[in-house]
């Protein structure tokens, strides 16, 4: 699990308020956790929505199905996030919520973390995060499926995913592989392009040396390559972050004025 001072763009007078938040979620949640299969829904699209889960293995994936069939995966939750935070708020969900793993999962009753958030500031500010960062990331994809080109799209994917991959702590800093649990249907669903498209952009990007993906199997051979590629559709939280670019584009700040990792 990420420490808050790992999350990104954090107002400093707000860390330990962050820290504290995700002391009492480990509290509301304890003994809580529970293994699905990978291919369950652990939300069904336009049901009641009423439990608030927080990843600790695994992949899962918030997918809006169209009535002709086609999909399209709108954010992809890693170790450590909360998702459904809105059950707090709303009564149904439009959309599913997909396990792409095995995954582990602790889930809170949205009533009992209602009553937990109205009492604790902390932890309140810890779920509002999570909405923060979603919003973040939902921002920087609108750009991607919006401006970017398909070349950019998967290679900002294959970064990101790296990036918060380290950033929870499920991959060692300098790693250059990793588990990716997802179909090249699903990853087209994703970004928005057909498994064809996938596919060629995945022969290219091994052609060049740049990344291997055999089954599901995630190996970056050019991670400077890579962030090249990818580099005008990451936002500025994650540029000058080695987690994310690696040491040497880190260093150039994306924009050469240098950049850090350090508590922010």
């Amino acid at each position: 699990m990420p420490d808050s001072a790992r999350y990104l763009m954090h107002r400093p007078e707000i860390l330990e308020s962050l820290r504290r938040g995700e002391a009492a979620l480990d509290r509301t949640m304890s003994g809580s956790g529970r293994l699905y299969p990978s291919g369950r829904f652990l939300v069904e699209a336009d049901s009641p929505n009423d439990t608030i889960f927080r990843l600790r293995k695994g992949w899962v994936g918030r997918l809006r199905t169209l009535e002709d069939g086609r999909s399209q995966f709108i954010l992809i939750f890693l170790p450590g996030d909360l998702f459904a935070v809105k059950s707090l708020f709303v009564t149904h969900s439009p959309d599913a919520v997909q396990a792409l793993s095995e995954v582990l999962v602790e889930q809170v009753d949205h009533r009992t973390l209602r009553e937990a958030y109205e009492r604790d500031p902390d932890l309140a500010i810890r779920c509002m995060w999570q909405v923060i960062e979603e919003e973040r990331r939902l921002h920087n994809w609108i750009v991607g499926l919006g401006r970017g080109s398909a070349d950019e799209r998967l290679a900002m994917l294959l970064v990101d995913f790296r990036g918060r991959l380290i950033r929870s702590g499920t991959l060692p800093p300098d790693a250059l592989a990793y588990d990716l649990p997802m179909t090249q249907e699903q990853i087209g669903d994703h970004l928005g392009i057909s498994n064809v498209h996938v596919n060629r952009v995945l022969r290219a990007f091994r052609e060049d040396g740049i990344v291997t993906m055999r089954g599901r199997r995630v190996t970056i051979g050019d991670l400077d390559a890579l962030v090249r590629i990818a580099g005008p559709l990451l936002d500025m939280a994650e540029r000058d972050r080695p987690d994310f670019v690696g040491a040497r584009e880190a260093g150039t700040g994306g924009d050469g004025k240098g950049g850090d990792d350090a508590g922010h």
